[in-house]
Order: C-alpha cells, then structure tokens, then sequence
C-alpha cells in the first residue's frame, strides 16, 4: 500500500489515505506517484495530494493530520511542539530540536528531560518497586 496526504489551505495535512500500489503503476509496471494522485484525483475529486512514506524514504518524515507540506522542502514538517517553544526547527531532517543537544550518557536509572524553564536538559533519577498488593509498578520517591 502507498501513502497519500491530502493538502488543504496553508499546506496543511488534512487526511492521510492508502492506495494499493496497483494504482500506482504505470504500463511498464514501475510506481509513479502521479499515477497514484490522478487515481486519488479522479475518485475523490481533491486535487492537492503528496505521496507519503512511513519509512521517511520520501518527504522526510511521514504525514500526518495538522502537519505542514513544505513545497521548498519537498517536506511533511509536523506541529511545533506547543510545550517546547525554544525548540527549533532541524532543517535537514525537518523535525523539531531542542536548541541544547541532550547529553547522550542516557541509562536504565538516568533519564532526561527537557527543562523549557531552565533551557537545559535536566536529570531524572526515579526508581520503582513493585507493589505486590496492587501489582503494579509504583514510582519509589
């Protein structure tokens, strides 16, 4: 199956469909996205539509609902993370970053996270205990 974004105003993702990749092919048999749009086109009478890849082989990230078609790009860029106003756009991988590069020493008992106020990552240390009562894994503070 291929993936095909929906376009609407300001280049927004509006819907996300599959199309067998039979439509797709042309009389020799390879895969032309056109074909796949035409046939899109032709059925649901939406003319703006991009092929889209769960693998990212195409576009850079795969589209999804809100996110933003970058025609400059060639590019499915998704939604600025509202928690995360600092963070910037990458514009080779056209994903969202935050503007420190999280330290990479990350282990089972050390995790980080994103500090928006501090503009840094900061370290969590949390342990669990299971709880055999509730048979649940419980946040050991």
């Amino acid at each position: 199956m291929a993936s095909f974004a929906k376009i609407g105003l300001n280049n927004k993702v509006i819907e996300v469909v599959s199309v067998h990749n039979n439509e797709l092919k042309d009389s020799k048999g390879v895969e032309q996205e056109v074909n796949g749009i035409n046939f899109l086109t032709e059925h649901t009478h939406w003319p703006i539509w991009k092929q889209t890849s769960y693998n990212r082989s195409i576009r850079k990230n795969f589209a999804g609902i809100g996110h933003t078609y970058d025609e400059d790009k060639d590019a499915f860029i998704p939604p600025k993370p509202t928690q995360y106003p600092s963070w910037v756009l990458n514009e080779t991988t056209c994903q969202w970053e935050p503007p420190v590069v999280k330290p990479d020493d990350e282990t089972e008992a050390k995790r980080y996270g994103w500090n928006e106020e501090t503009q840094q990552w900061d370290i969590y240390t949390h342990t669990y205990v299971y709880n055999e009562e509730t048979k649940q894994w419980d946040l050991n503070e």
